[in-house]
């Protein structure tokens, strides 16, 4: 057998050019996403950036921009009108997009529960009891979500709710108040100033919603498919490895809101894990992302009940299991 001839110098350029082209070719092939959260950047969007700054959403052949969302952002709006292709959507905000007639669907719930809840002076040993003489600030938000389950739950009246402007000068003021808060963000303030508070979570109380969903339009679930299911295990696997070590996040993090320290990023990290709500409920054997049924007719019927949504609204419409069913991204 004659040995194989030596590539030229021409030949081996040709080839190497065609390799490149193809691994450009393959690069530029990864389907663009963009994502908008809820909220500027912070430590319960941790698993979004995770993917991102580790590249497990380019593994999934995904090149994915992350938008931040704030107090002037319309998200369900921008999702509608094709500007995002997934948004960090809400249950009650989605099953009454659904009842408005519009075709938005939740296809993962990285939180299997509200992170929403009630940050009280040390002397309030439970919801129940707010409903002595305690003024509670809520936000407009809170008005048309959580304020109507704690009022009809625990017997509290309008009168007793005031604003929430998210300053928390008022509450330190004043021992009579309580107010909505989340653990990982308001304790936190509240603990460097000094307060000694309480905190309960809604969800540990019977309030039904997911927190930090994912959610799609209909047409993008029906036409494109492949693409929902791999941006939904990316970024799961995301959730993952952020819960596992969450450096890398964070630094994108505080570049994007540079008003993110790495004090309160840490406290953060520690409230999600001390609260499980990645990983506790179904996710603890489903999977990170999982959601049920049961769920969600919970939230429609206390939707119903509390008159925030019609009852003949097709609340199945408002999410799929298809992506998460069998997704198994587990803790």
């Amino acid at each position: 057998m004659k040995p194989t001839p030596a590539v030229k110098p021409a030949r081996r350029a040709a080839l190497l050019f065609c390799l490149v082209s193809a691994f450009a070719g393959t690069a530029a092939a990864a389907d663009k996403v963009t994502f908008l959260t809820s909220w500027y950047a912070q430590a319960e969007h941790g698993g979004f950036y995770q993917a991102l700054a580790e590249g497990i959403y380019r593994k999934h052949g995904l090149d994915v921009t992350i938008r931040m969302g704030g107090p002037q952002v319309n998200g369900m709006q921008l999702l509608a009108s094709g500007q995002a292709d997934f948004f960090m959507g809400y249950d009650l905000q989605v099953l009454k997009s659904v009842e408005q007639g519009i075709p938005a669907t939740t296809v993962a719930a990285s939180f299997q529960t509200d992170a929403q809840g009630m940050m009280t002076h040390a002397d309030v040993k439970g919801l129940a009891d707010l409903k002595n003489g305690k003024t509670v600030l809520v936000s407009t938000s809170g008005r048309t979500t959580w304020w109507p389950w704690l009022k009809a739950k625990y017997g509290l009246a309008d009168a007793q709710a005031r604003p929430y402007t998210f300053n928390l000068q008022p509450f330190l003021a004043d021992a009579h108040l309580a107010q909505q808060a989340y653990p990982s963000s308001e304790l936190f303030q509240a603990a460097k100033a000094g307060a000694k508070t309480n905190f309960y979570l809604f969800a540990r109380n019977g309030y039904p919603p997911y927190g930090t969903t994912v959610v799609a339009m209909q047409k993008l679930v029906k036409e494109r498919p492949d693409v929902v299911a791999r941006f939904v295990r990316a970024s799961m696997e995301g959730w993952k490895s952020y819960l596992a070590n969450p450096a890398p996040a964070s630094a994108l993090i505080r570049q994007e809101n540079p008003n993110m320290k790495d004090d309160q990023l840490a406290y953060a990290v520690g409230k999600l894990k001390e609260y499980a709500f990645v990983t506790g409920g179904d996710a603890a054997q489903q999977g990170i992302g999982t959601m049920t049924d049961a769920r969600w007719q919970r939230t429609y019927e206390f939707m119903v009940a509390a008159g925030l949504l019609k009852k003949d609204t097709d609340w199945k419409q408002a999410y799929t299991t298809q992506f998460v069913r069998d997704l198994k991204v587990l803790p």
